[in-house]
């Protein structure tokens, strides 16, 4: 991508998409050129390297081997088109067995979305109630007459049935109600993830583990010290939902699209939430430029305590199906389906300055779990949020030793 206009350019993730398209190897940016974070992730996935410019003509033109070869065989017969990429879900790995402990809304939704979603060959729900597990399970493969899918759908109450699974998912444990605070089932639901967590460690040894259950961060850190398991394997569900409650909150005070936003949110899955306002964009411009600060103000806030408005207006329950699809998007970045970083709850050791602490940070996933926490640039508020959300995770473990 090469210009000799003076005007200033926003260069995003669909200019760095088409340029590997192209078989392009670099993207000159020009002098006041904006590159947005987004446009920088995807370079680096692709290969597509963004040059400082102007850059001499030959290096702007040059491409890579694979183009020139389509272009030679182009030449010798214009009938000759290359053969299509094969797609990014075709190289996703599919699992073969996704372990699901609790077979309340979130997991059975988790169940259903996997399933139609083709994610794993083995879908095993686990409920202490007698007989929920195996209503829903079978109601999941009578579906599968319309659907279609071939995953298999099985249900227990026997927690030594997370045998064999590639991952497992942990939703079990008491939801809350109205004016309860996520931290108030600490104690409750502590009890629950020590048994959960003993039953993965006798008979799931190799599992990526995803925990859901509230308070989730401190339900991560109890299902890391009862396993024993490295950090890469034990992934808190909580970024990727909150930071889609943050999206979600600007595309309506903006009027646009959630497509049309890139935002996401760090911290602890709780009051201490802190919505990253620097690094979000609308349309790849800064947020300033289509709110007021008093808008993305309240959107932020939204984000923060979208959960307790669901448990408000429910009164019997919380949230589940946006949970569940976040936990989807946490199997399919495992999985190859999706690429790039995505917020999860992982112990850290130095990141951000932070030691010994499950805070939700940018991760990039892969089968076995964590590869590694993405540092992006915060600014100093952001960077106390987060010091925040550490200090009060730690206090509340604390108060419970």
């Amino acid at each position: 991508m090469a210009s000799s206009s003076t005007q200033k350019r926003v260069i995003g993730a669909e200019h760095v998409t088409d340029a590997h398209g192209r078989g392009l190897l670099q993207i000159e940016v020009l002098p006041g050129d904006i590159v947005t974070a987004l446009a920088r992730e995807s370079a680096a996935r692709l290969g597509v390297k963004l040059l400082d410019g102007p850059l001499p003509k030959p290096w702007v033109h040059r491409t890579d081997g694979a183009t020139a070869m389509r272009r030679s065989l182009y030449r010798r017969s214009p009938r000759w088109v290359a053969p299509h990429a094969a797609s990014a879900a075709r190289a996703a790995k599919r699992f073969s067995k996704v372990a699901l402990v609790g077979a309340g809304n979130v997991g059975c939704t988790i169940a259903q979305l996997a399933a139609h979603a083709d994610i794993s060959a083995q879908i095993t729900l686990i409920d202490l109630v007698p007989g929920l597990a195996e209503s829903i399970a079978l109601d999941l493969n009578h579906a599968a007459g319309i659907t279609r899918s071939a995953a298999i759908a099985d249900g227990t109450t026997d927690l030594t049935h997370v045998h064999g699974a590639d991952v497992v998912v942990v939703t079990a444990g008491r939801p809350r109600t109205p004016g309860m605070l996520r931290s108030d089932l600490i104690e409750i639901n502590r009890r629950v993830i020590r048994r959960v967590a003993d039953a993965i460690k006798e008979n799931a040894p190799d599992a990526v583990v995803i925990v859901v259950t509230n308070p989730l961060d401190e339900m991560t850190v109890e299902m890391l010290n009862v396993t024993g398991f490295d950090r890469s394997k034990v992934l808190g569900m909580a970024g990727t939902l909150d930071s889609s409650r943050f999206r979600q909150a600007l595309a309506q005070a903006a009027s646009v699209a959630c497509a049309d936003v890139e935002a996401i949110t760090l911290g602890s899955h709780g009051d201490e939430m802190a919505p990253i306002v620097s690094q979000a964009r609308i349309k790849d411009r800064p947020l300033g430029v289509h709110l007021s600060a008093a808008s993305i103000n309240l959107s932020a806030e939204q984000a923060v305590a979208g959960g307790a408005e669901v448990v408000r207006l429910r009164k019997t329950g919380s949230a589940f199906i946006a949970p569940a699809y976040a936990t989807i998007e946490l199997l399919d970045h495992l999985r190859g389906a999706r690429t790039g970083s995505v917020p999860v709850s992982v112990m850290l050791e130095g990141e951000y300055g932070i030691n010994g602490v499950v805070l939700g940070v940018p991760c990039e996933l892969g089968e076995q779990g964590l590869i590694r926490v993405e540092e992006i640039t915060l600014d100093d508020s952001e960077k106390n949020s987060l010091n925040n959300a550490a200090t009060a995770i730690e206090q509340r473990l604390a108060s419970l030793k």
